[in-house]
């Protein structure tokens, strides 16, 4: 294996990066949407459904969050055959990431002020409308920042794929690498590419904290 830079080399294995990435990408963009949603429901659910309920919510959502992404994709790859492995990445992704996502939201509710809730009760607001149009607004701009680092730890979670023959951007430098003995570059650029895209992001994020704390 050569360890001097190509850039030949590096131009030659970009494009396969590329396809890599689309697939990353896709993985995040839906995996964030699922975890965002249902992160959003466990949420409410645990704050405001009944104790039946809300305690197998709470343990199931405990149990996720607290045993490793690998397993759980393994578990399910080879319990659901009938789906592709990117049908089971994006989806384990979505909902371990949920987990998460629903104590942000958690807090976010358990930070509006008591006074909202008696004001939607003095207004008689129905309890689907005092959330709709009176807790969740608040609460969600204020989870806003956190959910978007979120959006950045599954983005760089996602080589976690591999372990289910899904071929991401690392897999696919991997693969280029095993093809043509040449590392160095796939690997590299597979590195620069992640810190091009989640750099620019949590500056944003950032910015997005500072504003919404004015």
């Amino acid at each position: 294996m050569n360890v001097t830079w190509s850039w030949q080399r590096a131009a030659d294995c970009l494009p396969v990066l590329l396809e890599g990435f689309k697939i990353t990408l896709l993985a995040t963009v839906l995996g964030f949407l699922i975890a965002a949603v249902l992160g959003l429901a466990i949420a409410i659910v645990r704050r405001a459904g009944p104790r039946v309920v809300t305690v197998p919510v709470r343990m199931i959502s405990e149990f996720i969050r607290l045993t490793p992404l690998v397993v759980q994709l393994l578990f399910a790859y080879y319990l659901l055959p009938q789906f592709s492995a990117l049908q089971i990445g994006i989806t384990v992704l979505g909902i371990h990431y949920s987990t998460y996502m629903a104590e942000v939201y958690r807090a976010g509710i358990d930070g509006v002020p008591k006074g909202q809730w008696e004001a939607a009760h003095a207004l008689s607001l129905p309890m689907a409308r005092t959330w709709r149009a009176v807790i969740l607004p608040q609460a969600i701009r204020s989870t806003t920042p956190a959910l978007g680092n979120y959006a950045i730890s599954m983005f760089k979670d996602t080589p976690f794929l591999f372990a289910i023959t899904v071929v991401e951007m690392v897999t696919a430098a991997q693969q280029y690498g095993a093809r043509t003995f040449q590392y160095l570059e796939p690997i590299t650029i597979a590195g620069v590419i992640f810190l091009v895209a989640s750099y620019p992001t949590s500056i944003l994020i950032r910015k997005v904290e500072k504003s919404l704390a004015y």
